[in-house]
């Protein structure tokens, strides 16, 4: 069992006659062993205090230490998934994009035999129109052209005869 300093402090030797020691000596000397126990006993105390709020520290830095591990490995796991769902939707992005482009060439290349179709076909058109319009010229010309107009050119109208026949009447 150990001493306490109240142990020390009431401790009383026995007395012997021959070649005893001096009384004072070693109530001073008792008085300094109980004075440094005390502190002794003082200190371990704080040093066991302090001991107590560092394991608590550690255990406590400990479950944060483990908490982040965990949270580092979940975010890593969160952005590997991110990752990944990206890459898939890139991809189905792309398909689609590559799809669309397909259609849209394909409908602009159907357009254009179409548009092509149309100018042969104006192009005929123009052909047969321009003919019919040149021969309807040429007839209108050969009409210009012929001996009724100079005849009716020469033929004379007496103006007051119609203009009496048309009174009388």
């Amino acid at each position: 069992m150990a001493l306490s300093p109240l142990d020390i402090h009431n401790k009383e030797f026995s007395r012997s006659m021959f070649r005893g020691y001096d009384e004072d000596e070693v109530n001073e000397f008792l008085e300094q062993v109980l004075k440094d126990y005390e502190n002794v006993l003082e200190e371990k105390k704080t040093l066991e205090n302090s001991l107590k709020q560092s394991t608590e520290q550690v255990t406590h830095f400990n479950t944060i230490e483990t908490t982040l591990q965990k949270s580092i490995l979940t975010a890593q796991e969160a952005a590997e998934d991110v990752r990944r769902n990206s890459m898939k939707e890139a991809k189905l992005i792309i398909k689609e994009a590559e799809k669309n482009a397909d259609r849209i060439v394909n409908e602009a290349l159907s357009r254009a035999q179409k548009i092509a179709v149309e100018i042969e076909d104006l192009k005929k058109q123009s052909k047969v129109f321009r003919n019919r319009f040149k021969m309807l010229i040429e007839a209108q010309l050969d009409l210009v052209q012929s001996s009724d107009w100079d005849e009716l050119l020469e033929y004379k109208v007496d103006a007051e005869k119609l203009h009496k026949v048309a009174e009388e009447r």
